[in-house]
C-alpha cells in the first residue's frame, strides 16, 4: 500500500532507539524526510547514519541532538539546517518516561519534570506546528504516550499522571476545527515493547517484589494474550499507518497495541 506521504517532513522525538526509532525508520523507508531528536547525540548520530545507509539516500535524515522539553532544544529543531523550519507535515512526540517508584517518594520537582516532559513538551510541539498544518490543509500528529493511560500501573504514578493529561487536552484539540482543515491529532498506547523503557519497568518490578527478572519478565508476557513483548519495527508500522493520506477519517483516537492484554470492551 501507497501512503501517499512521500516528500513530506516529519519530526520525531526519541528517534535514536525504541518506539521512536521504529516511528523514524517506517516514515523514511515510506518517503519522509525526517528530524530524528534525541538526547544522546552518540546515540542519535549512530542512528540517523543507520537509516541513511538503509534508504540510501532516497529520502533526508537529520539529526539534532537536544532536550526537546527546553525552549533551546526545540528552537534548535526549527532551526536545523536543511530543515522545514516549523513546516512539518508530521509530528510524533516522545519523550522518555518519568521514574518508576511509589508516589510517597515522589516530590514537587518530580512531578513537574514529569508534567513538563509528558505533557507540556508536547503540546509546546503541537502550537508550534498545527497552525501551519491547517494552512496546508494536511497534518499528522502523533502522541507516544503509554496503556497506562487506559489501565494505570501502581508504580508508574508519574506517567499515569503527566500522560493523562495530554490525553485530555488532545481530545479537545483533535475535535477543533484544525479536523477540517485536514489535520488528525491522535495518540498511540503502546503496552510491553521490548524496549529499554520496559527494562526500568521490569527492573521496578523486581525491586518491589523481590523476584528475579526472569520470573518477572515470563510472568508479564504470559499475561498477554500474544504471549511475547511487541517490537518496534511493527509499532513503527502503525505509526506510519496513521501517519498516511489513508487514516485521515481517524481522529483523537487513543490506539492501544498491546497484543490484547487490556482486558476491556472499551
Amino acid at each position: 500500500m501507497d501512503l501517499g506521504i512521500a516528500g513530506k517532513w516529519a519530526l520525531v522525538g526519541g528517534a535514536s532507539k525504541g518506539l521512536g526509532w521504529g516511528c523514524a525508520s517506517a516514515l523514511a523507508h515510506e518517503g519522509v524526510n525526517v528530524v530524528m531528536v534525541a538526547r544522546g547525540a552518540e546515540a542519535l548520530e549512530a542512528s540517523v547514519a543507520r537509516l541513511r545507509s538503509q534508504t540510501a539516500g532516497r529520502v533526508q535524515v537529520l539529526g539534532v541532538a537536544c532536550d526537546i522539553t527546553t525552549a533551546e532544544g526545540r528552537e534548535a529543531i526549527w532551526s536545523v539546517q536543511g530543515g522545514p523550519g516549523k513546516d512539518f507535515d508530521i509530528v510524533v512526540t516522545n519523550a522518555g518516561g518519568p521514574p518508576t517508584g511509589d508516589f510517597r517518594d515522589f516530590d514537587r520537582e518530580a512531578w513537574i519534570k514529569a508534567v513538563d516532559a509528558n505533557m507540556l513538551t508536547p503540546i509546546e510541539l503541537i502550537k508550534a506546528t498545527v497552525d501551519g498544518m491547517a494552512a496546508r490543509g494536511f497534518g499528522r500528529i502523533i502522541n507516544i504516550t503509554s496503556s497506562a493511560v487506559k489501565a494505570p500501573i501502581d508504580i508508574l504514578g508519574l506517567s499515569n499522571g503527566a500522560r493523562s493529561g495530554l490525553t485530555g487536552f488532545v481530545a479537545g484539540l483533535a475535535r477543533s476545527g484544525v479536523a477540517a482543515k485536514g489535520v488528525t491529532i491522535n495518540n498511540l498506547l503502546p503496552g510491553k515493547f521490548d524496549t529499554d523503557r520496559l527494562a526500568a519497568t521490569l527492573q521496578g518490578a523486581v525491586q518491589k517484589t523481590g523476584k528475579s527478572l526472569d520470573e518477572v519478565r515470563n510472568a508479564q508476557t504470559a499475561q498477554i494474550p500474544a504471549k511475547r513483548f511487541g517490537n518496534p519495527e511493527e509499532f513503527g508500522a502503525i505509526c506510519a499507518f496513521l501517519c498516511s493520506q489513508h487514516a485521515g477519517y481517524i481522529n483523537g483516537q487513543n490506539i492501544l497495541p498491546d497484543g490484547g492484554l487490556y482486558p476491556g470492551t472499551f
